[in-house]
């Protein structure tokens, strides 16, 4: 039988930690037998990386695929746990401990390309050797330099208007504006948007698609040294919106969309980053009759400073209190 019986890490369920702030949690070790100059300890780990396969030589009588990477370590502390007398007697052991996050770290974050990830590992080893190990990852929300004020300077108007062919000769306008009271969120924000659709043609227009997709650029290193990129992107949230909008005719829809709790934020171009990230709204309306489709872009900026951490923490308190 094994001397350790088990050994586990307690922490609040879903809890979404502000870079910046502390993690209080728990170990607790159960034992079978006496365990004799035993060393517990718990560790806070983050860090992130990006892989991808890229030919080279594309261009000559040769190509071949490379492995292109690149990787970060943003925090690692340990704490080891006093054992009074340096043994423990069969049974269980609660030990308490309090670990800081650095006030700047990316949030967490997993596509196909790159990863950034957070996690608490506690383990017990004794004689040198390991004897139990457990992990347990941390959705973590990054923060950045960019300051909130930015949200109630800029609000957005996207207009995008385009000539439509059918039918052989017929032809009409739709214009597609976009309008927002501001272009900068935190996560877990709500989105709202208005949309204006003028439909100058004799069709009707039955279904807007509204999405939120975020792009994502890489850069890594191949094995000989040699700096690459790689871009990526992805839906993040998606609406249809059935309209039938008549012939001649103009239609208003608002929108809404709830941000994630856990985003990765906006990139400062001026401090590239081994993920950049942009954020950008997508409306489309879809033409089947004409066999094209119409697309308004709306660039959106996510961000979280310091200065909003404790408004966020209280937003996450009520959140695990419902």
């Amino acid at each position: 039988m094994p001397v350790v019986k088990s050994i586990e890490i307690l922490l609040p369920e879903d809890a979404v930690y502000l870079a910046g702030s502390s993690i209080d949690g728990q170990v607790l070790l159960t034992l079978n037998s006496t365990l004799v100059d035993p060393i517990v300890k718990v560790e806070l780990v983050g860090r992130g990386y990006v892989e991808w396969n890229e030919e080279i030589g594309a261009s000559r009588d040769y190509s071949r695929d490379v492995i292109c990477n690149n990787k970060a370590d943003y925090v690692h502390k340990t704490k080891t746990f006093h054992v009074e007398d340096n043994w423990l007697k069969a049974g269980s052991h609660t030990f308490d401990f309090h670990l800081n996050l650095p006030p700047r770290l990316p949030s967490t974050f997993s596509s196909k390309i790159g990863h950034v990830f957070y996690f608490v590992q506690a383990s017990c080893t004794g004689r040198e050797h390991i004897l139990a190990k457990k992990r347990v990852y941390l959705l973590v929300q990054g923060t950045s330099d960019l300051r909130r004020q930015r949200a109630v300077l800029n609000p957005l108007i996207v207009e995008v208007e385009k000539k439509i062919s059918y039918n052989c000769c017929s032809q009409g306008t739709i214009c597609l504006l976009v309008q927002m009271d501001k272009d900068t969120f935190i996560p877990g924000e709500k989105v709202v948007f208005t949309t204006e659709i003028h439909n100058q043609t004799n069709k009707c227009i039955k279904t807007v698609v509204f999405a939120l997709y975020a792009h994502m650029q890489y850069q890594g290193f191949t094995p000989s040294a040699e700096h690459r990129s790689r871009s990526e992107s992805s839906e993040l949230l998606r609406q249809e919106a059935n309209t039938h909008i008549t012939a001649f005719n103009t239609t208003k829809v608002v929108s809404t969309f709830t941000l994630p709790l856990v985003l990765s934020l906006s990139s400062d171009a001026q401090h590239p980053e081994m993920i950049a990230t942009r954020y950008e709204l997508m409306v489309t309306i879809h033409l089947p009759w004409s066999l094209t489709n119409i697309k308004a872009k709306v660039p959106l900026t996510i961000i979280n400073s310091p200065l909003d951490s404790t408004s966020y923490q209280d937003s996450k308190s009520q959140d695990l209190l419902k």
